[in-house]
């Protein structure tokens, strides 16, 4: 018994190994590699996630951390402007916080926001596409009707009103201390209807294919057939779908706190800093509004690049 359990384990590392080998030669890894542009996106993208998900760890300053905030050090600018300090190289904001331990911690409530706003999504807009696709008739009627009137409006103002609603349903304490699951959901159900409309029609040309005649010849029940046998096939280009959205939900996480009616200023994303450094803008304290701005530019840019890029290399037409 020991010598197998020694035999197999080699086994699972060669296969491990042959599994990593072929992924790197594959025609995904080849377009990435040949591709300077997508591997600096990558890298920057790496290295937000990484500051922003570890920023307990390694950001200079706990800004949650009232006991260590000074007034003293409050409007300091930027480290190698006159008057700076090297404690603080981005600066500090109008209550002595660190602008770049800021940044970090606000970007983690931004992709925060976003994956778990674009994983919603993606359940909503999944579920709803493949019951349309695969029942038809009256039932996708209804939903793409829904979805024909959602694309009418901006997701920008299906998410104000969302937000809206609530505040007005739920007391004000109450809508602060759900503000995050508020605005998961919000920006959520704005941005379902592309991943319905796209399942759908995958749906559509699979379940006519051979393999779900063969499973109906059998005797599988339906909800059985699409979900066990038909989404698989028709996940694909929601990879691609929910990359994109990623970058566009974490610009309306920012939009929303921009206006306001996002999060609350004790859990401030990158939204939330540049309003309030806005505030300061034209009294002559840029960096407390530009360093989180650049910052938010720089992070939707390199999703939206490998979003690109991703769209392109599943794409067997563009091979």
């Amino acid at each position: 018994m020991a010598s197998e359990t020694r035999d197999a384990v080699p086994g699972h590392f060669a296969r491990a190994q042959d599994a990593l080998s072929r992924f790197w030669d594959s025609d995904v890894m080849h377009s990435f590699k040949r591709s300077p542009i997508v591997i600096i996106a990558f890298v920057v993208t790496m290295i937000f996630f990484i500051a922003a998900f570890f920023a307990s760890f390694i950001a200079p300053h706990n800004t949650f951390d009232v006991a260590t905030l000074d007034l003293s050090n409050a409007s300091l600018p930027p480290a190698w402007s006159e008057g700076g300090s090297r404690n603080f190289v981005f600066g500090t904001d109008d209550q002595g916080r660190d602008v770049l331990s800021s940044i970090m911690f606000g970007m983690r409530v931004s992709l925060t926001v976003g994956f778990a706003s674009v994983a919603f999504a993606v359940t909503v807009g999944v579920m709803l596409g493949l019951v349309a696709g695969y029942v038809g008739g009256a039932v996708d009627s209804i939903i793409m009707r829904v979805a024909d009137v959602q694309l009418s409006f901006p997701p920008i103002l299906i998410a104000l009103l969302i937000d809206g609603l609530t505040r007005s349903l739920l007391p004000r304490g109450v809508h602060d201390e759900l503000a995050l699951v508020v605005l998961v959901i919000a920006i959520g159900l704005a941005n379902w209807v592309q991943f319905a409309r796209t399942v759908r029609g995958q749906v559509m040309v699979e379940k006519n294919k051979e393999y779900v005649q063969a499973a109906r010849v059998i005797g599988l029940p339906a909800p059985l057939i699409a979900i066990r046998h038909v989404l698989p096939n028709v996940l694909g280009p929601v990879l691609v779908i929910a990359t994109i959205n990623l970058a566009l939900a974490i610009i309306t996480e920012a939009t929303l706190s921009f206006l306001g009616v996002g999060l609350p200023p004790t859990e401030p994303s990158l939204g939330t800093l540049i309003r309030i450094g806005n505030n300061f803008l034209f009294s002559g304290e840029w960096w407390m509004t530009i360093f989180p701005g650049v910052a938010l530019v720089l992070l939707v840019l390199s999703v939206n690049l490998l979003g690109d890029w991703l769209r392109d290399a599943l794409n067997p037409k563009l091979r």
